[in-house]
């Protein structure tokens, strides 16, 4: 049967020095395996003839075919009589590289989940110029390989801003350019370890990914709990041995919280009795929306904390544009973690640097600051006056709130009755590490829904709570 050179992995390159001096067969399914993993190879996609692989890479067709029965049994791949070997795997990657997704999934209608700022809102004619200047300015050197660390433009323009906005006290040395948060806390999971630094204190509740992130890093993620005035730190001293702890304390995510003056000053305290250091997300810590947001804490000791942020809640996640600030016996690590780590474009990372001088992303910021209070605000209104029995929690801040649901209320049907009706939300209780101290509610973030859509995606909301109650 002539197999069809549509969605065909041909080409397939595959290292088999990578694994060993084993049995060739071994080692060949090996490379497949990870390649299948890795979402080098997408979902239903043809497998070359063992002839034509084993041809390609100098072995046996034995081996070939004896890889191919192996990954078959393993449930990798499905050989059909009469037609080409092709790829089934889809569960998750376990690796940082995402598996491209085999088709589209629809957007849903209202998105009230976490994690996203209005895309509307992106600066596309200014952010397109800017690119398209720097394209014409950049010089030859500069349209190289980025440099180590990031751009020293945006560096120095990185520097200068945080401390205007939010007390940070650094240099442009002490600033590495990355591609997100969870870019940066991997890279300085790595760099802990080579400290002899084995565990990263975690809050309970806190980002998932975060956690998943330390834990491939071969680092022990360590629930520490949270409540009403932020991170718990005095449970750090019930840790023995641990000496590294990640928080937000500008506004937790996902309780909406921030961390009291008393205990920001015990944090930095545990961290100079342990010689430990402060991992602090500044998660969107721009948008407070009843007083002036709260300095970092990286401005109170800048030789404990290193500070995490980037562009994903502010402009877009899909530039990709982030930064660590790190005291100078960190910073040097960081920088030449950039051989083995990706980094931002060169001429992103500059066009970055002309909104920062020009005062673009400073006007902004102050209308997403703006229109985002506003949201909240209606929709808090809203859920008051549609779901009287759900009280909402967390600051006047930030891009996500709180709300409590009866305990009767199943929230796991909730959040599917929501996705039958094309509403996003999520489960406050995903967050956890722990099933025993999962809280009852919904995170809903109003980042990305559209305002004129608020009131429809409460009524759906309204809707797919009555039927979780049943």
């Amino acid at each position: 049967m002539q197999v069809s050179q549509t969605n065909l992995a041909g080409d397939l390159l595959l290292n088999l020095g990578r694994y060993g001096n084993g049995p060739l067969h071994e080692r060949v399914k090996r490379a497949l395996r990870s390649a299948i993993r890795e979402g080098r190879i997408e979902v239903g996609a043809a497998l070359p003839p063992s002839r034509q692989l084993a041809a390609d890479l100098g072995c046996s067709r034995w081996a070939v075919t004896e890889a191919y029965g192996q990954l078959v049994a393993e449930g990798y791949l499905e050989a059909r009589s009469g037609s080409a070997t092709r790829v089934r795997w889809s569960n998750a990657p376990d690796t940082d590289v995402a598996r491209p997704a085999a088709r589209q999934t629809p957007a849903a209608r209202f998105d009230l989940a976490p994690g996203l700022p209005d895309l509307r809102a992106f600066p596309r004619r200014r952010w397109a110029d800017a690119v398209r200047a720097q394209a014409a300015q950049a010089t030859v050197t500069e349209l190289g390989y980025p440099p180590a660390g990031g751009h020293l433009r945006l560096r120095r323009l990185l520097a200068e801003y945080l401390g205007r906005s939010r007390g940070v006290s650094t240099t442009a040395q002490d600033v590495t350019v990355c591609t997100s948060v969870t870019d940066g806390v991997r890279r300085m999971c790595y760099a802990l370890r080579t400290q002899g630094i084995t565990a990263v204190g975690c809050e309970e509740p806190g980002w998932t990914r975060l956690r998943q992130v330390i834990r491939a890093a071969g680092l022990e993620p360590v629930p520490i709990r949270t409540d009403h005035g932020g991170l718990r730190t005095d449970d750090l001293v019930g840790h023995p041995g641990l000496r590294a702890v990640l928080t937000a304390p500008a506004h937790q995510f996902p309780l909406g919280t921030v961390l009291v003056p008393e205990r920001r000053a015990a944090l930095l305290d545990w961290a100079r009795r342990v010689d430990g250091v402060v991992l602090e997300d500044d998660y969107d810590a721009e948008f407070r929306y009843d007083r002036r947001p709260v300095a970092s804490v990286q401005g109170m000791d800048p030789s404990r904390v290193v500070l995490f942020k980037s562009l994903s809640k502010t402009l877009s996640p899909a530039l990709g544009i982030g930064w660590m600030v790190a005291p100078p016996r960190w910073a040097q690590q960081l920088h030449q973690a950039d051989q083995v780590s990706a980094q931002p474009s060169t001429l992103d990372q500059l066009a970055f640097a002309a909104l920062l001088e020009s005062g673009a992303y400073h006007r902004h910021l102050r209308a997403c600051r703006q229109r985002y209070r506003q949201r909240r605000d209606a929709l808090v209104q809203v859920l008051a006056d549609r779901l009287p029995d759900c009280p909402v929690s967390g600051i006047a801040a930030g891009l996500h709130l709180i709300l409590r649901l009866p305990t009767a209320v199943d929230t796991a049907a909730v959040v599917a009755a929501a996705a039958a009706r094309s509403l996003l939300v999520a489960d406050l209780a995903a967050y956890h590490a722990t099933d025993a101290q999962a809280a009852h509610g919904l995170v809903l973030g109003y980042g990305n829904l559209a305002d004129s859509g608020l009131h429809e995606a409460v009524n759906l909301l309204r809707e797919a709570i009555n039927e979780g109650s049943r």
